[in-house]
């Protein structure tokens, strides 16, 4: 099954609740006279995020967009198929990875790296193993959003596991 991360903007919309509101806060003159602040709710999942801070409503679709992809990545967990995926082998092949934080691959990228890690017990080199990766490579992905490290390392502190840095 697909990771909602991982689905072509134009599919993620058909399962997304959006909503408008007015925005509060810097912005110039039109801030407040029109609705541009947008929330997204992904209905299957019940994962959401907004954007406010633009004064364009299809600005703040986008960035509301991207921050619900991130968020699902984030936060849902899909049952990793045991094979890595062809984004994934595409863009970690060739001893280097090719994406940076800002790329529409970082979601399913790092949703890929998220559900491995779960089969892999929270072990960073066990997880790069199952997608053919060095760990050096692995941890880069996970640091392409540094909530997902971070989450990594509050759950390896808890066990009393040493930090990786």
């Amino acid at each position: 099954m697909t990771h909602p991360a991982a689905l072509p903007p134009e599919v993620l919309w058909t399962q997304v609740k959006a909503s408008r509101r007015k925005a509060s806060g810097p912005g110039g003159q039109h801030r407040n006279k029109t609705e541009t602040a947008v929330k997204l709710i992904h209905e299957p999942t019940g994962v959401f995020s907004e954007a406010t801070e633009r004064r364009s409503l299809e600005q703040n679709r986008k960035v509301a967009l991207w921050r619900l992809r991130l968020a699902l990545a984030l936060e849902h967990r899909e049952a990793w198929s045991g094979e890595p995926s062809e984004l994934w082998r595409r863009r970690t092949g060739g001893g280097s990875l090719r994406v940076n934080e800002t790329h529409d691959d970082v979601p399913p990228l790092l949703a890929e790296a998220l559900d491995a890690l779960v089969v892999a017990g929270d072990d960073p080199g066990e997880a790069a193993e199952l997608l053919g990766v060095s760990r050096t490579r692995f941890l880069r992905v996970l640091k392409l959003e540094r909530r997902a490290f971070a989450a990594l390392n509050d759950r390896r502190r808890a066990r009393g596991e040493r930090v990786l840095g």
